[in-house]
């Protein structure tokens, strides 16, 4: 249940801000910031699956690749509905969004094609995976609209990265599914790097910053910690091995 009052940082028992009107200078500049990356995640990542919509192994894969489609373009305009509440400089930053192509988006993972299937897998297992600690970390923040966002795109994220584990399992295990082991390893070292970086800087300020407004309830390098925990298990379940976290990295 999400509660009225901010629950964690400077607001902490304070009532949610509702509008965008109600907040300080400070906060409304670094959520727009925010909700700009993040809507742009969820477009960029429509993109990207949307070739495999017709390049599916399988009638199921098609099915899953159809829906999350469908997932990431309502959290997108879900995003964008926020920013509109900013007026004009929130409708700007939507105009831009929606004229965004392959290789413009603000994360490395998201201007790179699915050129295999084992792509596909992956970085529904990694990189979706990231999205959802994002989004748990905006959980019952200090921004109400955000708060109640969140609940629904998590149970949709849900969906992605059990798709991702299953698929890249198999491809790994499963002689009968499209690809080998290798493939497999291949797409885990190829992703994962790129799915580290999502995190963000070790000791960035606006992490910092994020967690004092109530935004974040965890900072960049506590959510890439608890990670890193989980992606080692579900690695070894796989008989996959798990790539060194500070090999090919660009944001450390």
């Amino acid at each position: 249940m999400i509660t009225r009052e901010a629950q964690w940082g400077e607001f902490q028992g304070v009532r949610k801000f509702e509008s965008p009107q109600e907040l300080p200078e400070e906060y409304a500049k670094f959520l727009k910031r925010l909700l700009y990356v993040q809507a742009d995640t969820e477009f960029a990542s429509v993109q990207q699956h949307r070739p495999w919509l017709d390049k599916s192994p399988s009638l199921d894969d098609r099915w899953t690749e159809a829906r999350i489609v469908a997932d990431e373009m309502r959290h997108g305009y879900q995003i964008c509905k926020l920013l509109e509440d900013f007026g004009p400089e929130g409708e700007a930053l939507i105009q831009d969004l929606l004229n965004r192509h392959m290789g413009e988006h603000k994360l490395d993972s998201f201007n790179m094609e699915f050129e295999k299937w084992s792509d596909v897998a992956a970085f529904a297992m990694f990189v979706d995976r990231v999205g959802i600690y994002q989004l748990r970390s905006f959980q019952e923040c200090s921004y109400g609209p955000l708060a109640r966002a969140i609940p629904l795109m998590l149970a949709e994220e849900q969906l992605h990265i059990g798709f991702g584990a299953n698929a890249l399992k198999r491809i790994a295990n499963d002689p009968d599914y499209y690809g080998d082991k290798e493939e497999a390893q291949a797409a885990v070292n190829k992703w994962f790097p790129r799915a580290l970086d999502m995190f963000g800087h070790s000791e960035s300020e606006g992490s910092e910053l994020a967690v004092r407004l109530g935004i974040k309830k965890w900072r960049n390098e506590e959510a890439r910690k608890m990670y890193l925990e989980e992606v080692e298990r579900l690695l070894t379940g796989m008989g996959l091995e798990m790539p060194d976290p500070m090999a090919n990295r660009r944001v450390l």
